[in-house]
């Protein structure tokens, strides 16, 4: 197939920036010794020492590219509160269709609107439904694991699943869920920004592949509606101020699916971690399984799977003596405001008894605080509680290996023994 001369100077286009990026990052990293640069230059290693050193510059630091960011607990807090903020600027065109992120990248009225069209299918009612359904798959998943001494917690449990729930919550077959779970991988991996010119063919391909096999899901529910979400977004479809449009469908399910896979994996795989660095929590949890749930919002805290969101400011204001111009954005460092020494007493220690440990910011907080959050706590809570009363002597087989995404944090592979 020919390549146009536009075609070509888009692809140019796109290189430099790519390229071009990447190398003013690295010098702002390692010549400039810039913190949040480094943050994004991190890759697995150890982002905490960064932000104890931008939470002790100041309450906002600067980034390089003139806006800010802050590590403080309480700014942060703030930041995600205040209407004054928002997650797009006011009057920004709409985002690419491959690259909407439904309410997620959207405020106030079409935040609330599509926010309030999905919580009725995670009432408290259905969420009791879904307890006995997730203690049932994490007990399937060991039962397959149970015979062997050695096992990766990754794919053995954490990965399948958030797929096995998600499959569930929207409607979606087996089979095409696994599909779908792999294309969501492929695109939570460039939530930071494409890294190479592979990785953005790759997210073009699954983005298209995805877009059409929700497209055939969707056919499907409009023939054959059930009591998934799915068939309940369908017959709020319409124009009308309380209901989702058409080409809102599939970037709202999108967001739902990648969302809901990444947080849960990184979850599952930060507090096992977290607990086989720290034998007496790990101990402390197998003589009372009923802590599951306190070591869940502890691993929140400690070591938050999403580390950092943006918001930026409609109006010239001010917070804590800090000038924020309209436009300008501020990087909210989660996982730096979740060892907040003003806050967390002895912030750097994995502590199941702390009483402190509900002021973690790990699901964000306001108007976007994470809708799925109950759905992922149900999910931690019973992997512990039966990794907890099925494989009490479970240690390490290996190092840990952590995913090198600068916004997402968590492990790739953790290989136990479980006697």
């Amino acid at each position: 197939m020919a390549v146009s001369s536009q075609q070509l100077r888009q692809a140019a286009r796109f290189t430099t920036h790519l390229y071009g990026g990447r190398v003013r990052g690295l010098i702002d990293a390692h010549l400039r010794h810039d913190d949040v640069a480094r943050l994004n230059a991190i890759g697995a290693g150890d982002p905490y020492p960064i932000y104890d050193r931008i939470r002790a510059a100041g309450p906002f630091v600067t980034t390089p590219s003139g806006h800010l960011a802050s590590a403080d607990h309480a700014i942060c807090k703030q930041l995600l509160r205040d209407r004054r903020f928002g997650v797009e600027p006011e009057g920004a065109a709409p985002p690419e269709p491959a690259l909407d992120r439904s309410f997620l990248t959207h405020n106030p009225p079409d935040h609330t609107r599509l926010r309030r069209l999905v919580a009725p299918v995670l009432s408290a009612r259905r969420l009791a439904e879904f307890t006995k359904m997730i203690e049932e798959t994490v007990d399937g998943l060991l039962d397959d694991v149970g015979g062997t001494a050695t096992f990766d917690v990754m794919p053995a449990l954490a990965e399948p699943l958030p797929v096995a729930v998600i499959n569930r919550l929207l409607g979606i077959p087996a089979e095409d869920g696994a599909v779908l779970a792999s294309y969501g991988e492929t695109l939570g991996g460039a939530a930071a920004g494409f890294r190479s010119l592979r990785q953005a063919r790759d997210v073009s391909v699954a983005a298209t592949a995805m877009v059409r096999l929700f497209e055939d899901i969707i056919e499907r529910r409009r023939s054959d509606p059930g009591d998934d979400l799915i068939s309940v977004l369908l017959a709020a479809e319409g124009d009308g101020d309380a209901e989702i449009r058409a080409v809102e469908l599939v970037p709202l399910c999108r967001m739902l699916l990648i969302a809901g896979f990444e947080t849960t994996v990184n979850l599952v795989g930060n507090v096992v971690n977290a607990l086989l660095d720290h034998p007496d929590q790990w101990a402390l949890l197998v003589s009372d399984p009923a802590l599951a749930h306190a070591a869940v919002q502890e691993s929140l805290r400690y070591d938050a799977p999403v580390q950092r969101t943006g918001r930026v400011s409609f109006d010239d204001t001010e917070i804590a003596g800090q000038p924020i111009r309209r436009g300008q954005w501020v990087n909210v460092l989660i996982g730096g405001a979740n060892r907040d020494p003003a806050v967390f007493g002895d912030p750097d220690v994995f502590d199941l008894s702390r009483d402190d440990v509900f002021d973690h910011l790990a699901f964000s907080s306001g108007i976007h605080r994470c809708v799925g959050r109950p759905i992922a706590e149900l999910e931690g809570t019973a992997v512990l509680q039966a990794l907890a009363q099925r494989m009490p002597r479970l240690r390490r087989a290996g190092a840990t290996r952590m995913r090198t995404m600068p916004l997402v944090r968590g492990p790739r592979s953790v290989p136990v023994h479980t006697a």
